[in-house]
């Protein structure tokens, strides 16, 4: 211990004088010449949780740099916060809702209306086979066909060639869905409609067998119904 302080004469210590009780941590020099020695820290480190809601997310290291660290926040749920992380085609998707007859359903929302399918059936033409402007479900006749969305009925009629017995949903000022080729309307000119709401029952008017012809318009234009109603 003498030797660790420097000490020639043991006689000579002091009261108070400060002694090390250990050996010092002297450089060590590895094979290659390089120096290790232990490293001194100077400053203060701060951390803060990843989770933290709140506090400066700056910090500091040695040398004056500053580290910035990943905020990660949690908010409760909301369809608001779901849609923020759902998007179909680019524009947002939301969480299943109960349908008019009470049943759930993976309705999805795009373009600011949630959408469901007008039928059980199967589609038989899609969208843009042969110019087709929507979607032919296939169906027995009587069998019933929902509104794809809330909305008000706008047009109930046979004025249009091709259509048969025709229904035309308004949803909002961009969106329109069509329902043609039925048997009989169950709901009538004016009336406000429900995600899921028989409106009208499939039949084999203006066409030469049964099914339902779907259409969704967007600012007039039909779209392709299939990229709107939820996958099943």
């Amino acid at each position: 211990m003498a030797t660790w302080n420097n000490i020639t004469n043991s006689s000579a210590i002091k009261e108070g004088q400060v002694l090390r009780i250990a050996p010092p941590v002297a450089a060590e020099t590895g094979t290659d010449g390089a120096v290790a020695k232990p490293i001194e820290l100077g400053g203060v480190v701060e951390s803060h949780a990843l989770d933290q809601a709140s506090g400066n997310p700056d910090v500091a290291v040695p040398s004056g740099v500053l580290k910035r660290e990943p905020r990660v926040g949690k908010e409760p749920y909301s369809d608001e916060a779901y849609a923020r992380l759902n998007k179909i085609n680019g524009e947002t998707a939301k969480p299943s809702e109960a349908r008019a007859d009470g049943n759930s359903v993976a309705a999805a929302e795009v373009g600011g209306v949630v959408w469901d399918w007008p039928s059980k059936g199967t589609v038989v033409r899609p969208f843009g086979a042969s110019a087709n402007k929507g979607l032919d479900v296939a169906g027995k006749m009587g069998d019933p066909v929902y509104a794809a969305a809330d909305g008000k009925v706008i047009y109930v009629g046979e004025a249009l060639p091709g259509y048969g017995k025709l229904m035309i949903v308004k949803h909002t000022n961009d969106f329109n869905s069509v329902y043609a080729h039925n048997s009989k309307f169950i709901a009538k000119d004016n009336d406000s409609v429900k995600r899921g709401q028989k409106i009208t029952e499939m039949g084999s008017t203006g066409t030469d067998t049964v099914k339902l012809h779907f259409e969704i318009r967007k600012q007039g234009k039909p779209v392709d119904p299939a990229q709107y109603l939820p996958k099943r």
